[in-house]
């Protein structure tokens, strides 16, 4: 996978095992996980680092202390959480989760929004903005030609403001690629005159746990 990165140019990955109920993380265990993994993708010659992180199911929130919180944050940040929404449509629980990651000190960056299309979808991405969230789209949705229309949809309504590639294997299913679908966000508005701050700017702010504002 740290392969797949370096050939399409992704200098940091965030690895996010999944924190809920039905996968057993242990997060204490995850920062010598993650330096022995590190160590080994630079033993075996790939200049892509690895960053600590996690996605957390916004059902989880609650069974988690602030220090938790922050040693799942992405990039080690202590400030944005990868925040997974349950299963359907976006609804009034998942904004209060959002509402009280912020009280707690935290942002939210919402994950794979594409899947969770309803009617509503977009109203509910922007309300979350408006809360402080950002919005992380899967890339390989944008580059695949049979779902991009419904992408493009939000895309072009500024709610895409990140990409993640939300692989899970190096064998099969969607690969550690971002830059198909940059193309794609480089050819609409309003990504196309902020494709800078998608690719880099707000990822790199990320993971330092700065404050962020989108452009558009």
């Amino acid at each position: 996978m740290a392969r797949q990165a370096q050939d399409d140019g992704i200098g940091e990955i965030c690895a996010t095992p999944h924190i809920r109920h039905d996968h057993d993380v242990r997060i204490p265990e995850l920062p010598g996980r993650v330096a022995a993994l590190a160590a080994a993708v630079r033993e075996a010659g790939c200049a892509a680092r690895i960053l600590p992180g996690a996605e957390v199911a916004a059902t989880a929130l609650d069974g988690l202390d602030d220090d938790e919180l922050a040693a799942v944050s992405l990039g080690g940040s202590r400030r944005w959480v990868l925040l997974e929404p349950a299963p359907g449509p976006l609804d009034d629980r998942f904004e209060t989760a959002v509402d009280r990651l912020g009280g707690r000190g935290f942002r939210a960056l919402v994950a794979h929004p594409e899947r969770h299309l309803a009617p509503d979808l977009t109203g509910r991405l922007r309300r979350l903005v408006t809360k402080g969230a950002l919005v992380q789209a899967t890339a390989a949705f944008l580059s695949d030609e049979t779902v991009r229309p419904g992408m493009l949809v939000l895309a072009r309504a500024g709610v895409v403001h990140v990409l993640g590639s939300d692989a899970h294997s190096s064998r099969g299913g969607r690969p550690v690629a971002l830059a198909g679908a940059l193309e794609v966000l480089g050819t609409i508005e309003p990504t196309a005159s902020h494709l800078d701050w998608v690719a880099r700017e707000a990822p790199q702010a990320i993971v330092r746990g700065e404050e962020l504002t989108p452009p558009f």
